[in-house]
This record gives C-alpha cells, structure tokens and sequence, in this order.
C-alpha cells in the first residue's frame, strides 16, 4: 500500500451546512475501496483565482492523506468525477512522515 494525498474542492453553492457530511462521504468512498484514511484536513472556502464557470466561483478544500493500492486510484477518480459535491479533485503521493527524534 502506498500514502497518497488527496486535495478536493467541495462545490459547496447553497451547502454550507452539508460540508460535514460530504467529507464523511468522502472518507467512506475511500475506506469502501480497501484505502486506510490516515488524516482529515478541513481548510477553509477560498475564492478562485482563475473563475472557469460563473457558477462555481469558489469551494471547500479538503486536504485527506490516506494509504491504498495503486490501483484503487483511478477508481477513486471515475467515482468523484461522477460526484457533484466534489468539484475537482486531485491525488498525489504523500510525503513519509519524519520520525521525532526524542530528546
């Protein structure tokens, strides 16, 4: 299994309330494939730089670290695009935590 880091922005256009439950969403879909999730990191609504489409001018970012198999990857992918809560989503390989040396 290897770490992965996935950083999601929520469309969240009139769900402000429903952010709780859609990152718990998230976490299943992750654990429902055989992934391990490792740490939840609720960031805050940021504005986008660069507006593609007047509808979605800003989202939720969500930063999960997670481990899984490599091949789990691409079906995370196929199944968050199919989401209309997650408005993009991207995956990447975690750093390995640093060992505290104890002093």
């Amino acid at each position: 299994m290897k770490r992965y880091e996935g950083l999601f922005i929520l469309n969240t256009a009139g769900k402000e309330e429903a952010i709780k439950e859609t990152i718990d969403k998230l976490s299943t879909e992750i654990t429902g494939l055989g992934g391990k999730v490792e740490t939840v990191q609720k960031m805050d609504k940021r504005n986008f730089t660069r507006v593609a489409d007047k509808r979605h001018s800003s989202g939720f970012y969500v930063n999960v670290i997670f481990e899984c198999l490599p091949a789990v990857i691409a079906q995370l992918q196929s199944r968050f695009a199919l989401n209309s809560d997650v408005f993009r989503v991207m995956f990447s390989l975690a750093p390995v935590p640093k060992e505290v040396a104890a002093k």
